[in-house]
């Protein structure tokens, strides 16, 4: 399968992202889109990586334009930066998919790009042309200090202080600025497993045996939190201190009331929760941060935005417990793990007590890999054109009580449960999301569920 975009940016299969179809795209990009003169350039620990940057810096200073080289960094540190100077940027990253994928995320200079800026890029492919002169070339460190300073100067040097907290390092390109921002706000942090090879971790769907790792680093290193994130850092993950995971779902709601949100944009797929928690107003959206920030961006004041997984974009000028918060829009991992801490800090309650607080709504998600789109596709399309045809294939259930077809096929029994199928954005997968009253009861429902599929498609 060619590379293509997804939920969040051009993604493919290494050996098809060549040196000429990097560039190609890249070309495409600035042809189609606003970049204010330069192109801010990041990337991951991919192996990929430093290969598929030097050919996107190759083609911006072909194209006659400043390339800024950022090196390894967090993709929302490469935002802020890109942003704050009203410039464009290029993030190399397959962000949570196995290793043999790469891609890129593209940022115009006021934040991430739109659907339609999609089509224009694609539309634009073949037709880039280059200069006569070659663009210039400088290199930047300091993206990341500043974002660190971003979160330290609004929470305060005390926000996290005395709490004990393992920051899980693997191939995450957030692992030192994760480590010396929670440092910075007085947390004793313990840094685990630090990884000298790419480890796909997807915060949404994390499996058991990395479950059960998490737990026992939480009970043999007596940690009160657990933090970490995917490959890029746009997505969090939190553990409280008896090893349960903290669903990103979970975590924006607790971020928006920290800072006074009145309006939460969020995907179909997020925990209910939410719309129990009094805010202004919940708005739905199909699975994406484009469909987010677009919905976000009509919406307008105090508005915030979270994924499933996590990522938590910022729409307005918050304040926090020390400072001011800008917005960033675009999904970002270290304010979802720093703020919900803070509060139980600031409460003197575990992380877990501040969770329990919430209405009693619990999620669980989890994928099958190796599931071709079209296939993925087709099944959704033979359960959503008949209620015979879902009442066979969820025979066990309670009795349907509706569908949502914003994005893929989500169905609501009379049991107050919920069951979420679609295909991947960006890898030929198969997500199916769960809700139930209990944690146990919506794993159980995922993992029978995902087996159902399985039999069907495998």
């Amino acid at each position: 399968m060619p590379p293509k975009f997804g939920t969040s940016g051009l993604r493919g299969l290494v050996t098809e992202l060549t040196d000429d179809l990097v560039a190609d795209y890249t070309r495409a990009f600035l042809t189609a889109c606003p970049h204010g003169g330069s192109v801010h350039v990041g990337q991951d620990l991919r192996a990929s990586s430093p290969r598929i940057a030097a050919a996107v810096i190759a083609a911006v200073r072909a194209m006659g334009l400043r390339a800024v080289d950022h090196g390894v960094l967090p993709t929302p540190a490469l935002a802020l930066a890109s942003m704050g100077a009203g410039q464009a940027a290029i993030m190399v990253t397959g962000s949570h998919i196995p290793a043999d994928r790469n891609g890129l995320k593209f940022y115009l200079p006021g934040g991430e790009i739109a659907k339609s800026d999609e089509v224009a890029i694609g539309a634009a492919l073949g037709s880039g042309s280059v200069s006569a002169e070659m663009g210039a070339f400088v290199q930047d460190v300091g993206a990341v200090s500043a974002y660190v300073a971003r979160y330290v100067d609004a929470f305060g040097a005390d926000a996290v202080k005395g709490l004990r907290i393992g920051v899980y390092e693997h191939s995450s390109v957030a692992r030192d600025a994760l480590a010396d921002a929670l440092f910075s706000m007085g947390a004793e942090v313990v840094r685990l497993a630090r990884a000298d090879h790419f480890i796909p971790v997807d915060t949404e769907a994390v499996d058991a045996d990395t479950r059960e790792m998490l737990k026992g680093w939480c009970a043999g290193h007596a940690l009160d939190a657990l933090v970490s994130t995917d490959g890029d850092a746009d997505r969090p993950m939190v553990v409280d201190a008896r090893g349960t995971l903290v669903p990103g779902d979970v975590l924006g709601p607790l971020v928006a009331q920290m800072l006074g949100a009145d309006m939460i944009c969020t995907p179909v797929s997020s925990n209910t929760l939410v719309d129990q928690l009094g805010f202004g107003s919940v708005v739905r959206t199909k699975i994406g941060s484009p469909f987010v920030i677009a919905a976000m961006e009509e919406a307008g004041g105090k508005v915030v935005g979270y994924e499933a997984n996590g990522g938590f974009l910022l729409g307005f000028e918050a304040e926090g417990p020390a400072g001011t918060l800008a917005t960033l829009m675009t999904r970002d991992c270290l304010l979802p793990i720093v703020a919900p801490l803070a509060m139980a800090r600031a409460k003197g309650v575990s992380l877990a007590e501040l969770v329990s607080d919430l209405p009693p709504r619990f999620t669980a998600a989890d994928r099958i890999a190796g599931i071709a789109t079209e296939a993925s596709k087709a099944f959704i399309a033979d359960l959503t054109d008949t209620a015979e045809a879902r009442a066979a294939f969820f025979a066990d259930r309670a009795a349907e009580t509706g569908i949502d077809l914003t994005d893929g096929l989500r169905v609501s029994f009379a049991d107050g449960s919920v069951i979420h199928l679609r295909p991947s954005g960006n890898a030929p997968e198969f997500r199916c999301y769960a809700e139930a009253e209990t944690a146990a009861r919506a794993e159980v429902l995922m993992r029978e569920t995902l087996e159902a599929v399985a039999k069907r498609l495998g």
